[in-house]
Parts: structure tokens; C-alpha cells; sequence
């Protein structure tokens, strides 16, 4: 079992900052961050869950629910770590969480 309760909290707080964030921020690029994240971490999910898979992309579903998108990106992610063995996927983890950081950085909000 992979302690998630980091990689949580960041996609969290950074969601929450996605849905305070005026529309006029969100559309000068802080939506754009959001989602590009949301679907670099459901990418990283799938090629944990099916290595062979086809990759499927998250559709941009607009700058309003781009928060929402983060956060059922990031459970995924949390989830399938959860419940891998101790020690096989803590990489994963540390990758996300620094993914989820440079975003929230990079969309200064």
C-alpha cells in the first residue's frame, strides 16, 4: 500500500484554486494548466493499470470544469497507488506530486 495522502492534498488545494480563480485568469492559461495536468495524471494511471493499453485523452470539457478534472484525475491515480504493493509505485507517486506542484506553480494562482 502506497501512502497517497500527499499527492491528494496537492491536487486538492490546487483544484481549489482552479475554482476560485476568476474567469479571466482561468482563460489566460490557468485552465490550460489544469487540464494538461488532469491529463498527464490519467495518462500515468493508465499505463499503470493496462502498460499495453490504448491511451485515452481527457476531453477539455472547459475552464469551469477543469477543477473537477484535476480531482477525479488525481483520485484515480490515488486510488490504483493505494492499492499497489508497498514499494513498487512510490516513484509514481513522487512523480505526480511533483507534477501537481510545477502546475499550481506554473498557472500562478
Amino acid at each position: 500500500m502506497v501512502d497517497t495522502t500527499e499527492l491528494t492534498a496537492v491536487v486538492e488545494r490546487f483544484a481549489d484554486r482552479l475554482r476560485a480563480a476568476p474567469q479571466s485568469r482561468l482563460q489566460r492559461g490557468a485552465a490550460a494548466e489544469g487540464l494538461a495536468l488532469a491529463r498527464d495524471l490519467a495518462l500515468l494511471t493508465q499505463r499503470i493499470e493496462e502498460p499495453e493499453g490504448d491511451r485515452r485523452i481527457m476531453p477539455d470539457a472547459g475552464v469551469f470544469a477543469v477543477a473537477d478534472q484535476l480531482v477525479v484525475a488525481g483520485n484515480d491515480l490515488a486510488e490504483i497507488l493505494r492499492t499497489a504493493p508497498a514499494g513498487s509505485l512510490e516513484g509514481e507517486r513522487d512523480e505526480a506530486v511533483r507534477l501537481v506542484r510545477e502546475a499550481a506553480e506554473r498557472s500562478a494562482l
